[in-house]
């Protein structure tokens, strides 16, 4: 079976994944994905050689269990716990655990990973956000019922990762990068670029603001320089295909899925930027 993304993640690829495996290169070595998110393209391509980075480190707490036989049985377990358990009163226990540091720090890794896909399969519209301090902060979903993944899919997820073993890492991007070589493809999906309230970019405290937008432009011009492939994503707006002018621009439709109002959903206009 094909894999599929273990999240709802905002930004996530699958809706626009024809036009990504169309300009990729044809031929890459090492495969690097520094913001990683839900990975539609990473588990798309399932490349041999990989390292993936996301600033969210509860999201690389999972991708950790599922590259660990001992760890893996312990968050199965307990995702299968937060199931049995769930409520609105629940939900909201789970939530708030992040904001109880004594409690919160003592907490495992399959625990924390475990609480991360449970809030985004029983939380409204799949919403990952945080507030300033870095507290998960959206409401429930109301959901009567939560299931927080395919049985098949984790299944595969955890022999794919166990036998490929991808590098994981919770770093800077541009730190995520650092180790690649000419010849090795990477692919930035960065938090968009946006124009006026339309801003959804706190998947983790701090927000990924304009000048964040220009020093990636900055790695990918390094990156360029020592012949690294490297395709982008990002919002079509007039900042973004300004400081992209010297590479190549392509622009597609795509449906934006998440949003926290419903009206914010529909067609919109990307770009994916490569340097070849």
């Amino acid at each position: 079976m094909s894999l599929q993304p273990f999240v709802k993640w905002a930004g996530g690829k699958r809706q626009i994944m024809d036009k990504l495996l169309e300009f990729k290169p044809k031929k890459y070595k090492h495969y690097y994905e520094p913001f990683v998110g839900g990975g539609a393209l990473l588990l798309e391509l399932a490349p041999i050689h990989a390292t993936i980075n996301d600033s969210n480190k509860e999201l690389i707490y999972v991708y950790k269990c599922l590259r660990n036989k001992r760890l893996f049985k312990k968050f199965y377990e307990l995702c299968k716990q937060h199931e049995e358990n769930h409520s609105e009163e629940y939900y909201y226990q789970i939530r708030d655990l992040d904001r109880k540091k004594t409690v919160y720090t003592k907490m495992t890794m399959p625990e924390k990973a475990a609480r991360c896909v449970y809030l985004n399969k029983a939380c409204f519209n799949g919403l990952y956000r945080v507030s300033g301090k870095g507290y998960f902060n959206v409401p429930s979903g109301k959901k009567e019922k939560v299931k927080c993944f395919d049985e098949e899919n984790i299944q595969a997820l955890h022999k794919y990762f166990n036998k490929r073993k991808p590098v994981l890492l919770n770093k800077d991007f541009a730190e995520a990068v650092k180790t690649a070589k000419a010849g090795d493809f990477v692919y930035f999906d960065p938090p968009y670029d946006v124009v006026g309230e339309q801003s959804f970019t706190s998947y983790t405290a701090g927000g990924f603001g304009r000048d964040e937008q220009t020093r990636l432009r900055d790695v990918i011009k390094e990156l360029t320089n020592k012949g690294v492939l490297v395709m982008a994503s990002n919002a079509n707006t007039p900042f973004i295909q300004e400081i992209y002018k010297d590479f190549n621009i392509h622009v597609i439709n795509a449906k934006r899925m998440i949003n926290s109002k419903g009206d914010g959903r529909g067609d919109v206009e990307e770009v994916i930027i490569t340097n070849y």
